[in-house]
């Protein structure tokens, strides 16, 4: 089969690759984190995210991309995963310092799991940008984007078992700073979700009832495997300009065989990656449901893993300077090391993919 993106998909990524090349240059991702490493003056802004461009945050709500996979009735656009992974891989590709991250994939669990009430109470919120969302695993010791003490945060148990929503002020969040400075990130220090427990009166289980985690996770792994997409496509894209440009022994480094190896071997990652993720979520809008799973942690397995590969391949092969805070490449690098292990990295896909093909849920082929 031979997918493209139809004329109206091809038009919204489109669209929003121009947006962010005027509104999210390395430059403007610079600045936004500089900002918030200088001495502070004055009182301080206690509406403002460190590491987030809260202009930008707030022109992304008012076009409706921060609702774009919500329902209408829920005030959303309405549009499906592969809309969503269009804007989400230009985002990655731009490197945005906003919290779309963790906010797109909570409503889509609400959604597919949450029951009506949780719909009802939730989705507008984060479909308009006002209430900022974040999704983790239990024991996941990752720094969780977007997760703060003002986000509705949503957990699932790792091994396959309940998932719980903690809404805002519920204290499971502590602070951390990660890796990655352009966007705020917390840790959910939750091992393990009981379905004795009354979730210490601070959080609800997702849909109303302890069953276990499911179509709305798997969705939300196909969005992190397309931020991933953005930026390792973001990485190759330097890494080829930057070996046709610089010359060593007066010729460009790109004609020698060793670095037309690591950029061909960053290509070929980049597009199985990108095949996977696409395919995963025209699985999720129009494929049988219990492929979906399959489909997602095939993605995510294959993004996890090229994503910290080919942005480490990038920074090689810009040479000496690909290590220094100048390149603007080692910002691609920070944000694959969060995203590849966000939601599960790529031994955790992997193991689901083998049980349910031991499950007979999926050919061995």
């Amino acid at each position: 089969m031979r997918f493209e993106l139809s004329e109206d998909q091809q038009e919204i990524q489109g669209a929003a690759r121009e947006l962010l090349a005027g509104r999210s240059s390395f430059a403007q991702v610079r600045a936004v984190v500089e900002e918030q490493d200088a001495e502070p003056t004055g009182m301080p802004d206690l509406s403002k995210v460190p590491g987030e461009d809260a202009g930008l945050w707030k022109e992304l709500g008012e076009l409706g991309w921060t609702g774009i996979a919500v329902p209408e009735d829920h005030g959303g656009q309405g549009l499906g995963l592969i809309e969503l992974v269009t804007i989400t891989e230009e985002l990655g590709y731009a490197v945005a310092a906003v919290p779309f991250l963790g906010s797109t994939t909570a409503a889509l669990v609400i959604q597919h799991e949450g029951s009506d009430e949780q719909r009802e109470d939730w989705l507008g919120h984060l479909a308009s940008g006002e209430l900022r969302g974040a999704t983790t695993l239990t024991g996941d010791k990752v720094p969780v984007p977007g997760a703060a003490e003002g986000s509705l945060v949503v957990v699932a148990d790792a091994h396959g078992g309940p998932a719980a929503l903690y809404g805002p002020g519920s204290g499971v969040v502590e602070p951390v700073t990660a890796i990655d400075p352009t966007r705020g990130h917390g840790r959910v220090p939750i091992a393990g979700l009981d379905p004795e427990e009354e979730l210490d009166g601070r959080g609800e289980w997702l849909g109303g009832t302890v069953t276990p985690a499911g179509p709305g996770f798997d969705r939300a792994a196909i969005v992190v495997a397309a931020e991933l997409v953005g930026v390792m496509q973001r990485a190759l894209d330097m890494t080829v300009s930057y070996v046709k440009d610089r010359k060593q022994f007066g010729v460009p480094v790109g004609s020698f065989q060793a670095v037309q190896h690591g950029a061909a071997q960053m290509l070929r990652d980049v597009t199985m990656a990108r095949v996977l993720t696409y395919n995963a979520a025209w699985v999720a809008d129009h494929g049988d449901p219990a492929e979906v799973r399959v489909a997602a942690s095939m993605a995510k397995a294959a993004a996890s893993e090229a994503g910290r590969t080919v942005t480490s391949a990038a920074i090689q092969l810009h040479g000496g300077i690909g290590f220094t805070w100048e390149a603007d490449v080692h910002w691609l690098m920070k944000r694959a090391q969060i995203d590849a292990a966000l939601l599960g990295g790529a031994g955790h896909h992997r193991r689901r993919v083998a049980g349910q093909v031991v499950a007979g849920n999926v050919p061995a082929a």
